[in-house]
Order: structure tokens, then C-alpha cells, then sequence
């Protein structure tokens, strides 16, 4: 299966933890401290047209419009966001 659609069609499974929601918002100045805003925001970001995603080993990498995103590829978590250095 493509790794591109293996993580898209299970965007359900995504999620993240207290802390890696903590991360998120930090590294990525999102405005708010509601997780399931925060899923929701990288979610839509993985299903970008123009996200570009990759596997190296256990975690998937998805290389969105401004942000690097970090998911595991076992368990759907999302590790951590970080924006793009320019």
C-alpha cells in the first residue's frame, strides 16, 4: 500500500497526547488548547495537496505548507509539529 494513502485513510486513528499536544501548539504557535483542535489542525494539514509525506522507519514525516510534522506510524500518535527553517 502507498504510504501516502495508508496514513490519509486512517486519519481516524490520528491522535495525540497531553503533552505532545503541549509541543504542537508551542513549536507551531497554534492558538488554541483544545487537543481535538489540535488533531484536527495537523489532520487537515496531512490532507493538504500539497503535503508531501514520507516513512523513515517508525514514523512518518509530513512535510506540509509551513510545518514539519512527526506521527508515528504504529500507533497514529502525533510526536511533534516543527515550522519549516527558511
Amino acid at each position: 500500500m502507498n504510504e501516502n494513502n495508508e496514513l490519509r485513510n486512517n486519519l481516524d486513528k490520528l491522535h495525540t497526547t497531553e503533552l505532545g499536544a503541549v509541543r504542537i501548539k508551542r513549536n507551531l504557535s497554534l492558538d488554541t488548547d483544545d487537543i481535538d483542535d489540535i488533531v484536527q489542525w495537523c489532520k487537515d494539514q496531512i490532507k493538504s495537496s500539497n503535503a508531501h509525506i514520507i516513512r523513515q522507519g517508525k514514523n512518518w514525516y509530513i512535510d506540509a505548507e509551513n510545518c514539519i510534522l512527526t506521527v508515528n506510524a504504529h500507533s497514529y500518535t502525533i510526536i511533534t509539529g516543527h515550522k519549516k527553517k527558511i
